[in-house]
């Protein structure tokens, strides 16, 4: 098979899931991640609709079922703590509703696509790319750290902010599309009882300032929560690295507001874990150009607020590498095909993400309030299956093809 060494940039989730199945299939795998090891913590992901029959595939499901975060239902609350409307896991069909059933830490399901494929992919840690040129011998790769080398095939699975989008395709700016808010999510001591429940606060916007929220969701069987802050700015120009700066905008955002939110500002200060980014989609008419492609956040990111975000790159992994299976190395045949399958996937989740906003941001009080008998009714019948079929519709958008096995790949006729 031509094209049978591929570079992966990223060693999150979809770059090792990525490197499995091509693996599966024969080809050779580099993981280049700029992270001195695999990284650990982070927020909480769901796994949703196909992409659990990928991971199923995989052979590590129940590996991810005994990860699970402990999170069984959210509820909202008001100022002293009083649950509003609350939600179970199992309330919806399928894959659940607003909490999926099945939730992993980030860094959780990191560790078992590490282990999934440390033997048998090379991984190059605390190194980046800092060029790709093309020719009709490969793709010329320079490193930061390492020396240069060529590739049959570059994959970006980089994330929001992927380098190899911006080395290949321009600049970040172009292809994102900025929904005018921001989240911050740090670790912190379960002191608040939860208990197994996300707890929600949402402050409803006036003509003077847009809506707000915090969350709290435990993990590691209640011994820790994490703490997600959502809030609308203007485009803020801060550097992503710059923790100290984003911190002190947190502050000055809530202060003053009530709930746990003094307490949890407070723990911010010596949080282990502290993530802070804009809330941004990724829109691109193609994900590929010439040799390299792209896949997950880096491609086709929906946001965090879809739930969504890992899913479509699992997903997108297993037809990825099937395709290039498939089409027996031939890149421009795989990158299309690859594309033309995940499409409406894409379009279904980036649409569905819009309509988080009226939950995490409220504009009003009207609005926070009609959201809450929303959830209320949709625990009911006839109302039931409303919320979770827009949520499966697009976690189940894409039908898994049964693609090429191994020896198949080996020996399947030329083209």
């Amino acid at each position: 098979m031509p094209n049978r060494n591929i570079l992966i940039s990223g060693a999150s989730v979809a770059g090792p899931a990525l490197a499995y199945w091509l693996r599966h299939y024969g080809f050779n795998v580099t993981i280049v991640e700029r992270a001195p090891a695999p990284r650990s913590g982070g927020q909480a992901i769901d796994l949703r609709g196909t992409a659990r029959a990928v991971v199923e595939r995989m052979g590590i499901l129940e590996d991810i079922k005994r990860a699970h975060t402990g999170t069984h239902g959210m509820s909202v609350v008001n100022s002293a703590g009083k649950r509003l409307v609350s939600m179970g896991s199992d309330a919806m069909k399928g894959s659940g509703g607003l909490i999926a059933e099945i939730e992993i830490l980030r860094g959780d399901l990191v560790r078992i696509f590490y282990e999934a494929t440390r033997d048998e992919v090379e991984y190059r840690f605390d190194d980046s790319i800092t060029s790709i040129r093309q020719d009709d011998e490969g793709a010329h790769v320079t490193f930061e750290c390492g020396a240069p080398r060529t590739f049959d095939l570059v994959i970006g699975a980089d994330g929001l902010h992927s380098n190899v989008r911006r080395l290949v395709f321009g600049d970040e700016e172009r292809f994102t599309r900025d929904m005018g808010c921001y989240v911050a999510i740090f670790s912190a001591p379960n002191v608040y009882h939860l208990d197994g429940w996300e707890l929600f606060y949402r402050m409803p916007g006036t003509r003077r300032a847009p809506g707000k929220s915090v969350g709290l969701y435990p993990v590691r069987d209640n011994t820790e929560v994490r703490a997600m802050f959502y809030f609308a700015l203007p485009h803020l120009h801060v550097d992503r690295h710059d923790s100290a700066r984003q911190k002190q905008i947190l502050v000055e955002t809530f202060a003053g507001e009530g709930w746990e939110i003094p307490r949890l500002l407070e723990a911010m200060g010596t949080a282990p874990e502290f993530y802070f980014d804009q809330i941004a989609q990724v829109r691109m008419d193609r994900w590929s150009s010439g040799r390299v492609a792209l896949l997950g956040d880096a491609a086709y990111c929906p946001t965090p607020m879809s739930g969504m975000g890992t899913s479509l790159a699992l997903v997108g992994a297993y037809v990825l590498a099937g395709e290039l299976a498939t089409a027996d190395g031939d890149y421009t045949t795989a990158y299309a095909r690859y594309q033309r399958e995940l499409g409406e996937a894409v379009r279904q989740a980036q649409k569905f993400a819009d309509g988080a906003h009226g939950f995490l941001l409220p504009k009003s009080r009207a609005q926070a309030w009609m959201v809450n008998l929303a959830m209320r009714m949709m625990e009911h019948w006839p109302f039931k299956g409303l919320m979770s079929s827009g949520v499966e519709k697009s976690a189940n958008a894409v039908t898994l093809k049964q693609y090429l096995v191994f020896s198949d790949a080996m020996s399947a006729p030329r083209r």
